[in-house]
């Protein structure tokens, strides 16, 4: 269909455009309003004019609006795991042409590195209501910002150069969709983590009923629709605390809580593909009004600029580089993990014993009540030069790299869509929340790799990483994935159409804002 467009900056400049014309328009059936810049459109509608409004002033029939008026505001809850897939979200909306407001808090904002981003992406902050030196815990984050951030947030929304018209926040704060409803503004539920820890999630209420609780037990559970075979209740997402009740574990309540409430928001929006989860993704359609299955996200953003809370030590790839095809263990446990030293011992005890080189991101606060350097000594004690330490590495990089062959992951799903789209295989050692269901999917269901939860133990360390290391059948199941991934990311594969109906969504929805 073809469209005529006008472009408008003033109210003058529009009733000029009327006045020059003698006949009504006769033009194409379709017209749609232009906007040299989005502050243009702001200062329209600030003057108290709709979109519908600014067509009948011209006299022009009212389609729509063009992208330069669509503003979405992106809100990640402000944790690692969280920003990251959500920035890929953003700079995937921006390639689609819409303007784009990421919303960090204060805190993280200023951690983060200078670099460069896109045109028409901006960063924003809020306070997130603690001082710099607060450990931040789940639960005193989350009040904190409902208590604090929320009135932050309704301000920003209110007094934006360029009114938002659609909102997508973090499943993980409610507050951030009600604030944005009340304001007359359409907002949709990001969730972060895999499509079947939502499952999971959205059944805990039947999982209490059944005293299907998360517990490291092997008893099998009915409670999830779809995973009645294969899911224990050690799989189930849990917290730092879990109890043979379970209920009384108020890290997992209060997810529940917080991911049901996602569940009605006008659409909820997921960072996986039907090829890994589409049974999971069947069921959460079935209890939302819409699903969007994008991912994987990090597979198509052209974001350089790193979004890493820790300083990446890219000093690594150059090590890397010395040694042979599939020949080096990467080990992280990811950016939440804390682990005992015991625990550190029997995992460099067991990685010494493969005889394999491995590069371990060891996180300066990851081991209790030890010092990184006495870690990095007892690495560096390994011999052969086998052994290589950094606080942080460039894990995209790392695991594209051809000297990589497996992952020693806690298989957060930011992690497990990576190493899935290199096809690496992985071992996997879960400390808590999605990690559980993750690291089961992983070795019972999708075949690429292992799940040693609830387990650290040298031995168990050394024969799962060699049997990952040397199997062809782990790998052959994992290269198949990302094959596969990378259909689904291409253009006309499933997450691309996923993308481009999502797009189009928030296209309406922003309309209808107007």
């Amino acid at each position: 269909m073809n469209y005529m467009t006008i472009q408008v900056q003033s109210i003058t400049m529009l009733l000029a455009k009327k006045a020059s014309r003698v006949h009504r328009h006769e033009g194409p059936p379709i017209v749609l309003v232009a906007l040299k810049d989005y502050q243009a459109y702001g200062t329209l509608s600030n003057a108290g004019l709709s979109c519908h409004q600014i067509c009948k002033l011209g006299d022009l029939p009212f389609a729509g609006v063009m992208d330069a008026a669509v503003h979405v505001l992106v809100f990640p809850w402000p944790r690692q795991g969280h920003i990251n897939p959500m920035l890929h979200f953003a700079t995937a909306l921006v390639d689609a042409g819409l303007q784009v407001t990421f919303l960090h808090t204060e805190h993280n904002l200023r951690r983060l590195p200078q670099a460069p981003l896109p045109p028409r992406l901006r960063l924003l902050s809020i306070p997130d209501g603690l001082p710099d030196d607060h450990p931040r815990s789940f639960l005193e984050l989350l009040e904190s910002m409902r208590k604090t951030s929320s009135a932050a947030y309704r301000a920003l929304l209110l007094s934006a150069d360029a009114p938002v018209t659609c909102v997508v926040a973090d499943g993980t704060m409610p507050f951030a969709i009600d604030v944005a409803e009340e304001l007359g503004i359409p907002a949709l539920a990001f969730a972060t983590h895999s499509a079947c820890s939502y499952l999971a999630l959205l059944s805990m209420p039947k999982l209490v009923e059944l005293g299907e609780t998360p517990f490291p037990a092997d008893d099998l559970v009915c409670g999830v629709p779809g995973m009645e075979g294969f899911l224990r209740r050690r799989d189930l997402p849990r917290g730092l605390y879990c109890t043979e009740q379970g209920e009384g574990d108020p890290w997992m309540l209060k997810l529940a809580e917080v991911t049901a409430r996602s569940s009605k928001a006008c659409a909820l929006i997921l960072n996986t593909t039907t090829s890994m989860e589409q049974p999971a993704l069947a069921h959460i359609a079935s209890r939302t009004s819409d699903v969007f299955a994008v991912g994987p996200l990090h597979a198509r953003s052209r974001l350089t600029a790193s979004a890493s809370l820790w300083q990446e030590d890219d000093g690594c790839m150059a090590w890397l580089d010395s040694h042979e095809d599939q020949s080096v263990v990467y080990v992280s446990l990811g950016s939440r993990a804390v682990i005992t030293h015991e625990q550190f011992t029997e995992f460099l005890s067991g990685l010494v014993a493969t005889g394999y080189a491995f590069l371990w991101a060891l996180r300066p606060d990851m081991v209790q009540m030890t010092s990184s350097t006495l870690l990095r000594e007892a690495i560096g004690a390994v011999e052969g030069g086998k052994a290589h330490v950094v606080e942080w590495a460039p894990q995209r990089d790392v695991l594209r790299h051809r000297a990589v062959g497996c992952f020693l992951t806690h298989a957060g799903w930011n992690s497990t869509l990576e190493c899935a789209m290199e096809g690496v295989p992985m071992v996997c050692w879960p400390f808590f929340s999605d990690q559980q269901i993750n690291s089961r999917f992983v070795g019972a269901v999708w075949r690429t790799g292992l799940d040693t939860k609830d387990v650290c133990d040298r031995g168990v360390v050394e024969r799962t990483v060699r049997e990952a290391m040397v199997s062809d059948e782990i790998r052959g199941v994992a290269q198949a994935m990302a094959q596969q991934l990378r259909l689904d990311v291409a253009q006309v594969g499933s997450s691309s159409s996923e993308l481009e109906r999502l797009v189009r969504f928030i296209r309406e929805l922003s309309i209808r804002s107007c």
